[in-house]
């Protein structure tokens, strides 16, 4: 292996890890907002709503600052923390996938699931 091989990817790892922090932030952004504009009063399904919003926004955070940190945790620690990621967003989306008009927060939680797995992909 050569120099350039190594900077090459090391600056893909970091372009990847980037990625996967950004998408982990709309997909916090989108979840708090849902789940703000449930009522807390309302119905079970609603409930569930706001609280699959809650958990998938606060996993998302707690992923993004994982991701952010210099010093960031073992290679098998992020692995853990991306696939947890992975698992509340897809879980959230299909939640969100029952109710009207959470179209795009289901979008956003795909879509940073599949940041994870391409991200967890990268940590060979």
């Amino acid at each position: 292996m050569t120099s350039t091989t190594s900077q090459q990817e090391l600056f893909r790892f970091l372009e990847d890890r980037f990625a996967c922090a950004q998408a982990c932030t709309e997909c916090a952004r989108a979840c708090a907002l849902r789940a703000s504009l449930v009522d807390p009063d309302g119905t079970e399904e609603q409930e569930l709503v706001r609280r699959k919003g809650i958990m998938c926004a606060e996993v998302c955070d707690a992923t993004c600052r994982v991701l952010s940190e210099q010093n960031c945790l073992d290679e098998e620690g992020m692995r853990v923390q991306l696939e947890w990621c992975r698992s509340v967003c897809l879980e959230c989306a299909h939640v969100f996938d029952r109710y009207a008009g959470a179209e795009d927060s289901a979008k956003a939680c795909r879509e940073c699931a599949q940041a994870c797995s391409d991200f967890i992909a990268t940590l060979v």
